[in-house]
């Protein structure tokens, strides 16, 4: 009971965090070029990364190998660029728009795990996520002269999220967290430490207390992260994730003056209500086949 109740109390510190985490880089992203923030903010990831690899059983050498060193140089690749884009999106779209939109991500999951991973979807999931793109469409507010065109950038940002949770899933057939969390902030480091530099720009003092700010919270959030998982099943974490989506909208209210429409408001309640459906047919469909695979 108490190892569930810490377990909720550190998805909850994430989801705070990572709200936080959003109003600092959108600050950031508004005066500095999102590459450069994002370098800055993957250097201290990869130091995080090396230190829990370090302590961790097997150390160093038990974190680097893995059976699929493409794909997880890929997948860190991935989430660097994600997340360069997504510091654009906060700055071109807002911060409560963009996460509107990047709560969909778990129906783009289920969308293409079916060619991609081969997963069979039945009737009840696939009805969510019709529901749940209907719900993108209300947010994106196509008009008369269609979408706008910035709201494809988090768009574009979700897109590429979700097929770095595909690939997530994909080598974890193979590896373990540990080493799908290392090459996340160490191959993603690498990646960016040979464009960002291109893209320096001198800080001002006080950005640089904001910089500071945005590597401490983008460490603690995936640390707090990490030990939720350690203690609940994903089904428990990732239905509160959408919890950041509430936040990110006061931050962008109260904070950076933003406005939620009628669109964002209904499109939101329609995608998350489908998220969390989608979320939980697959931790049922998940615990069916380890029952099944266990009476074998």
């Amino acid at each position: 009971m108490e190892s569930k109740r810490n377990g909720y109390l550190f998805t909850l510190l994430a989801i705070g965090i990572f709200a936080i985490q959003d109003g600092i880089s959108k600050h950031l992203g508004g005066l500095y070029p999102p590459v450069f923030i994002t370098m800055i903010r993957f250097w201290a990831f990869a130091v995080f990364c090396l230190l829990m690899a370090m302590r961790a059983k097997g150390g160093l050498k038990a974190a680097i190998a893995t059976k699929r060193p493409v794909l997880q140089i890929l997948r860190g690749t991935m989430l660097a660029l994600q997340i360069v884009v997504v510091i654009t999106s906060f700055s071109l779209v807002g911060l409560a728009h963009s996460q509107a939109i990047f709560a969909a991500t778990p129906i783009f999951v289920a969308l293409l795990s079916v060619p991609l991973l081969g997963e069979k979807v039945g009737w009840r999931r696939w009805t969510a996520i019709l529901i749940g793109l209907c719900g993108v469409i209300v947010i994106l507010e196509p008009g008369a002269h269609g979408i706008d065109p910035a709201l494809l950038v988090p768009l574009f940002a979700g897109a590429i999220f979700s097929l770095y949770v595909i690939a997530t899933r994909f080598v974890s057939r193979d590896d373990p967290a540990s080493t799908s969390f290392f090459y996340t902030g160490v191959a993603g480091a690498v990646v960016l430490s040979f464009i960002g530099p291109f893209y320096w720009a001198p800080l001002a003092p006080v950005d640089w207390c904001w910089m500071a700010a945005l590597c401490v919270t983008g460490t603690s959030s995936h640390y707090f992260l990490i030990r939720a998982y350690d203690l609940l099943d994903a089904a428990a974490v990732q239905p509160l994730t959408y919890l950041q989506l509430v936040l990110a909208a006061v931050i962008g209210v109260s904070v950076f003056g933003e406005r939620l429409t009628s669109h964002m408001i209904i499109g939101s309640m329609i995608v998350v209500g489908a998220g969390i459906f989608t979320i939980w047919r697959e931790s049922v469909v998940a615990r069916r086949r380890t029952a099944e695979t266990e009476s074998r």
